[in-house]
């Protein structure tokens, strides 16, 4: 552990103690063996002007749901810190009066909630206060003889405080602890299973005493033999379908879709190869903070994944029965991460985003799981503290303040030619409504179209087929299913009469507009079996019910794709997969109109472009976005009852009508 402290940035921030607190702060929260995901906090003691002109003393503290890798100063609520101290001189509090007094005494009711750790701030005796959850640290906390070991590695240095629930419990046992001590001789504190606090008059003092802490926590680990004991074995290939099984049954017991991220590096394979993995495993977590995102413990899964889902279920239902307290809702009984034997680890989350927090804290789980079982053994809170944290007043009163989810939330969905036109168009539109996205291009630069966590887009020519079977495998292996799919990639060949047709152009436009179509569908189907309200949305054509002279190739194939789709809808009801067809008709915002080719066609028709892109019935302009928002439409609730229906978006056409 290295200290990240650079003079030279430091400097623009010596004359503000809030910005210099922000600067120290980024640089723990950029270290994940410090903090995960909002963990940890920080705060600056300083002085403010109320309304009245008065200076008063205010603790600067990390307000919630501000994450400490990329805080600015508004992420620090002003709280009085005289407030603060008498609070903390009070017998009994609720955590729900804490929240409410600590935010009554802020200087400004529009920053965020103060940490709950605020009062624990306040009343230690020092300018700038850092507080991590350093892995080494809260490893050594975690072994059988964990405080002894704490106490051989730091001796007087630290105040070792036993584990507490965080909030105002455990700032009255740190005061409770330090009534009599010289704050001067610690350099800092070692929270069993939790973490550890520095503190100092200087940003950069307390900064790298943390550095220091948890530095001679690794090197303690080095001299035992224990950093290098992770495994890491070679993976092996897993079995697809049975993920897409696994993430169905996760979110059935969920309640609600969930994506699913499968981690088998060297060292996750290695972990989920330990002959005691089961037990190993389900001790509990590395510290109760985690519990909010991962659950006490991981699903397990040998064999049946649906069968062991539905014994995760049943244990957490025993759990909750074991420890409920009144008024506690129990929360889905749905595992957050899972150790697959012999395969790796994955991680469950209703978004990419929540599926990594969970994959990195598991990341650091399985290597500080080993770490402690190096040193005598890994032994984590007992169930009841951790349940106490899980189901903490605050965390509950927060299930009631959610909000709707977006309608893809936690599903997954593939386009094809998706790197522009109605293809990208339709990718941006799932993304709006919360899915995650298997993009498909022949396009070599569509990772850079479409650069963003939540798009897994892999630069394929749809009409190789092995190719394209491999493409769509590795998306599904990326988000653990696949619940959607708009299949939209093709041509649209330059005119010629049947009796000048080209023999490549015919089979060009069979092969791209249609052949490949069915390959795709081949291909998903088993996945859309295990998929949640599975969907299919053809991109046809115009050209299907109202042909033109000059375009067979195209319009051919589109007849097939379209008779494809209508038996398809026949084939795959039987599994509750819906196929639907929207057909476009001149959509001008894609790669085949250029501005040369609009202006010819305008002007063979005798009409201006504008007045040529309006030549419908309602006189209105289709855009991709247009057509790409009906797509998603017949892929989501609205279209449930559905299947096998052919919908027209061109602004009406008198051929078609």
């Amino acid at each position: 552990m290295k200290s990240r402290w650079n003079e030279h940035d430091a400097a623009r921030f010596s004359n503000d103690a809030v910005q210099m607190r922000a600067y120290t702060s980024r640089l723990i929260g950029k270290d994940e063996d410090l903090v995960l995901h909002g963990g940890g906090n920080t705060s600056v003691k300083a002085s403010a002007l109320n309304l009245f002109g008065e200076e008063q003393e205010i603790l600067y503290v990390k307000g919630s749901g501000w994450d400490l890798a990329t805080i600015e100063s508004a992420g620090f609520a002003p709280v009085r810190l005289d407030v603060l101290r008498r609070m903390a001189e009070l017998e009994h509090l609720s955590d729900q009066d804490m929240v409410k007094h600590q935010r009554a005494a802020m200087l400004d009711p529009e920053a965020p909630n103060p940490s709950v750790e605020a009062i624990l701030h306040a009343i230690i005796p020092f300018k700038y206060v850092d507080h991590t959850h350093a892995d080494a640290v809260v490893t050594l906390t975690n072994t059988v003889d964990g405080e002894q070991r704490v106490r051989e590695l730091y001796a007087d240095r630290v105040l070792i405080v036993p584990y507490v629930m965080p909030g105002f419990m455990l700032a009255k046992k740190v005061a409770q602890l330090t009534r009599d001590i010289d704050w001067a001789k610690l350099d800092g504190m070692i929270l069993m299973n939790h973490g550890a606090f520095s503190f100092a008059d200087h940003a950069r003092e307390s900064y790298e005493r943390m550095i220091h802490l948890v530095n001679d926590a690794e090197q303690y680990l080095r001299q035992y033999g224990s950093w290098d004991m992770a495994q890491a074995v070679s993976p092996v290939e897993a079995d697809c379908y049975t993920l897409c099984q696994l993430r169905k049954a996760v979110s059935n017991a969920a309640g609600r879709p969930m994506l699913s991220l499968f981690n088998n590096d060297d060292y996750a394979v290695g972990f989920s190869r330990l002959d005691n993995v089961d037990d190993l495993a389900t001790r509990g977590p590395l510290t109760p903070d985690h519990v909010i995102r991962t659950k006490r413990v991981p699903l397990v899964i040998e064999d049946d994944a649906a069968q062991a889902v539905q014994s995760y279920m049943q244990n957490y239902r025993n759990y909750f029965d074991r420890n409920a307290i009144s008024g506690a809702t129990c929360l889905d009984p749905a595992p957050r991460w899972a150790v697959w034997k012999n395969q790796g680890i994955l991680a469950f989350g209703v978004s990419v985003k929540d599926a990594r927090i969970v994959a990195d804290i598991a990341r650091h789980t399985i290597r500080s799981i080993q770490w402690a079982e190096s040193l005598g053994g890994w032994s984590a809170l007992p169930e009841d503290d951790i349940f106490a944290v899980e189901y903490w007043e605050l965390e509950q009163a927060k299930l009631k303040k959610q909000g709707t989810m977006p309608v893809f939330q936690g599903r997954v969905a593939l386009v094809t030619g998706a790197a522009s036109g109605i293809g990208k168009a339709c990718v941006e539109s799932l993304l709006r409504r919360g899915a995650a996205v298997i993009a498909l291009d022949i396009n070599p630069d569509l990772g850079k179209i479409l650069n963003r966590s939540e798009i897994h887009a892999a630069v394929c020519d749809v009409t190789d087929a092995q190719a394209m079977a491999n493409r769509v495998r590795q998306g599904v292996m990326t988000y653990g299913g696949l619940d959607i799919v708009i299949s939209n990639a093709g041509t649209f060949p330059a005119s010629q009469t049947i009796a000048d047709m080209e023999e490549s152009a015919w089979a060009t436009s069979l092969e791209l507009n249609l052949s490949s179509h069915q390959r795709l569908l081949q291909t998903c189907i088993p996945f859309l079996q295990q998929g949640i309200d599975p969907a299919v949305v053809i991109i046809g054509s115009k050209n299907v019910p109202a042909p033109g002279p000059g375009a067979s190739a195209y319009s051919v194939a589109k007849a097939g794709l379209n008779q494809l789709a209508r038996i398809a809808a026949l084939e795959l009801s039987q599994h509750g997969i819906r196929v639907n067809t929207v057909h476009p008709n001149a959509v001008f915002d894609t790669g085949i109109w250029s501005d040369e080719i609009l202006q010819s066609r305008a002007k063979h028709y005798g009409l201006s472009v504008d007045a040529y892109k309006t030549n419908n019935l309602l006189r209105t302009e289709v855009t991709s976005r247009h057509v790409a928002e009906l797509a998603c439409e017949m892929a989501g609730p609205l279209f449930a009852k559905t299947t096998g229906a052919q919908v027209p978006i061109d602004g009406g056409n008198e051929r078609v009508i």
